[in-house]
């Protein structure tokens, strides 16, 4: 008999840790008014939750659909690991890819913490992009780097905190693959997003970003750097000496 969504939780439930769940509830911000307001944890580090999804990596869309769907944290993470899992072994097969993809993105709100969004969306969305992105490069298609560029700007302009976390985070991979307008482009989109969260995800990409062209990145920093919240500027230029981390924090109070 193959196994299930209650197999699965079965089985995390035994790895459970009360002494690690206040620790997780306060890290990840459950508490009344924050952004994980009413999140239950079961106290289970990352690795263990990933051998657990690999265990259960063969199991149905179906289960992992309610695994997305439950009230534990952690079971909502197993089943974005084992979707995480689903992708990779797919890439072969673009029907299958394009299955998953949008099957995730009909999820994102189930992703609703940032650890949820960061371990998930580069390696489905932000990979599914790069790789329909290199395809069509093959094939000379004109604009192959525009691809997926359309549901990256929704995500981005949506109401809901995680979809726009996710639109992202999503180039982290992308830029990897080469492409970085993407992350320019919805780096000042976001630019003044009153959530901390966004103000991170956004300086983290372009500190990724200068990694690989540190002249772009100065130059967008030159040009925006003086009205960037402090903590995307923070995160930004976190990688730069610090002659160079001076002038643009200098440049943020001027």
């Amino acid at each position: 008999m193959a196994a299930s969504y209650k197999d699965v939780k079965e089985r995390l439930s035994a790895f459970s840790n009360p002494e690690k769940v206040k620790i997780l509830s306060s890290f990840f911000k459950s508490a009344p008014g924050q952004y994980g307001e009413g999140d239950i944890f079961w106290g289970i580090p990352v690795p263990v939750n990933r051998n657990v999804a690999k265990e259960f990596r063969d199991i149905p869309i179906e289960d992992i659909s309610l695994l997305i769907d439950d009230e534990v944290h952690e079971v909502r993470l197993c089943g974005f690991l084992i979707l995480v899992d689903k992708f990779a072994k797919s890439k072969n097969s673009e029907k299958e890819r394009k299955e998953i993809v949008d099957f995730y993105l009909s999820k994102a709100e189930k992703a609703n913490n940032w650890d949820l969004v960061d371990l998930s969306c580069p390696k489905i969305l932000g990979e599914w992009i790069s790789l329909e992105r290199n395809k069509r490069k093959k094939e000379n298609h004109p604009e192959h780097d525009k691809f997926g560029s359309d549901i990256l700007t929704s995500f981005s302009k949506d109401e809901n905190l995680w979809r726009k976390r996710i639109a992202m985070v999503s180039t982290w991979t992308m830029m990897r693959h080469g492409y970085l307008d993407d992350t320019f482009v919805l780096a000042l989109a976001l630019l003044n997003d009153e959530h901390d969260l966004i103000r991170k995800a956004v300086g983290w990409m372009l500190r990724e970003a200068g990694k690989k062209d540190e002249e772009r990145l100065v130059a967008f920093l030159e040009e925006h750097a003086h009205y960037m919240p402090r903590t995307t500027l923070r995160y930004a230029i976190e990688k730069f000496d610090k002659e160079k981390r001076l002038y643009f924090m200098n440049k943020k109070k001027s």
